[in-house]
């Protein structure tokens, strides 16, 4: 239990400090060159370089594994798995480049 609160605590005070420090009087959001409406763009282009990443780490992890395994219980049928292995990680790596090109994009949205 005093993980899962450490947790929380180590999670939520670093994504919302900039909301606190923006919400201080007379504080200009213009001037400072930042606002609450930006904070979604930062934070959306975090989560989908990483969530894109983490997914394809374990889609490519679990098809290495499975074709693996599957060759060593039948070695001669390394030459017909080949291909749909390969086809199946270059699919993978396709849906992690697309997750970092919408956080590159979701990042020169940001101002400054």
């Amino acid at each position: 239990m005093h993980r899962i609160i450490q947790l929380l605590v180590w999670t939520l005070v670093p994504t919302l400090l900039p909301v606190v420090a923006l919400a201080a009087e007379g504080a200009d959001a213009q001037a400072v060159g930042t606002g609450l409406p930006y904070l979604g763009y930062g934070i959306g282009a975090g989560l989908a370089a990483g969530l894109a990443g983490l997914g394809c780490g374990i889609g490519q992890g679990l098809t290495a594994g499975n074709t693996t395994a599957g060759i060593a219980r039948n070695p001669g049928a390394s030459g017909v798995m080949n291909t749909p292995f390969i086809l199946g990680m270059v699919l993978i790596e396709s849906i992690a480049i697309y997750g970092l090109l919408i956080g590159i994009l979701l990042w020169l949205k940001l101002p400054g």
